[in-house]
């Protein structure tokens, strides 16, 4: 009994492992959060949403796992303490959990609106299609990821269509942007096992310091649009935007000049994650 207990125990670690647990929260979180503060505190309780957020974050536990499943090799150079496929859960049982989360993203899509359905059933398709070719080649991998993040944002104007427009598009630019320099700092972190599997990434083709410039002009991009938003078409919050968004994003660039390990590059991932998660907040400040 106590084996038993001891294995199901493994395997219930290795699965919250496997969907990155933590961050399946954080996009649960942030979809109820720019519904609550940038559409109306009537979405909290609405099961539509809930059904939507559950759509979402299937798709995404399932896009986690195919990733892993593919990349079992690269992970064990760049990040061999997180490696769970065929070890704690072994390749069948991945690509089985895979396929049910998301036909399960899917169906629950189908049950709000065809819309909907069809952009969960793209979703998954581009998920997979990631993790088997695209995410190792230059820049094209990265933008998918980005595209696809922001769409768990964009998504709500589906299920509600008339309302708060010009703020959620302002987040969905935030996490559209944002998510593409996490993703290119994180090729950045990841060089040496991409390099030895022959991936095509940005650092490998364009070297850190051309990367880096990149990087820099997709924050101005960002930054720009905002302003653009501000001036032409709608009045914005701009101090709460200055605080929350603006600042972070300029102490992300200052330590980017500068980086240049592994390690440095892990930190900037993860002030990028943290610089995500200030935006959702800053979403209470602004209606």
């Amino acid at each position: 009994m106590a084996q038993e207990l001891s294995q199901v125990s493994t395997f219930v670690e290795s699965l919250f492992k496997l969907t990155r647990f933590g961050n399946l929260v954080i996009i649960g979180f942030a979809q109820y959060f720019t519904a609550r503060f940038l559409i109306g505190p009537q979405t909290f309780t609405d099961l539509h949403l809930a059904i939507l957020s559950l759509s979402t974050v299937s798709i995404a536990a399932a896009g986690y796992i195919i990733n892993d499943y593919y990349d079992v090799k690269i992970d064990l150079i760049n990040k061999p303490e997180r490696v769970v496929v065929g070890r704690g859960i072994s390749r069948r049982y991945a690509i089985l959990l895979h396929s049910a989360l998301s036909t399960v993203g899917i169906m629950f899509g189908l049950v709000l609106n065809w819309k909907i359905g069809v952009m969960t059933f793209f979703s998954v398709f581009m998920l997979w299609l990631y993790s088997n070719t695209l995410k190792r080649m230059p820049f094209v991998g990265n933008f998918v990821v980005a595209l696809l993040t922001s769409g768990s944002i964009a998504i709500l104007w589906l299920l509600y269509p008339f309302a708060g427009k010009t703020n959620l598009a302002i987040y969905t630019l935030f996490a559209f942007f944002m998510t593409l320099v996490r993703e290119i700092i994180k090729d950045m972190e990841d060089l040496k096992g991409d390099n030895t599997f022959g991936c095509k990434t940005l650092p490998i083709v364009w070297g850190l310091r051309r990367t880096k410039n990149l990087i820099y002009l997709l924050t101005f991009t960002f930054v720009a649009s905002v302003f653009l938003i501000d001036g032409l078409l709608e009045p914005l919050p701009m101090l709460y935007f200055s605080a929350f968004l603006f600042a972070p994003v300029a102490w992300l660039m200052i330590r980017l000049v500068r980086a240049d390990t592994k390690k440095d590059f892990y930190r900037l991932s993860q002030l990028c994650k943290v610089i995500m998660v200030l935006g959702i907040f800053s979403m209470a400040l602004i209606r």
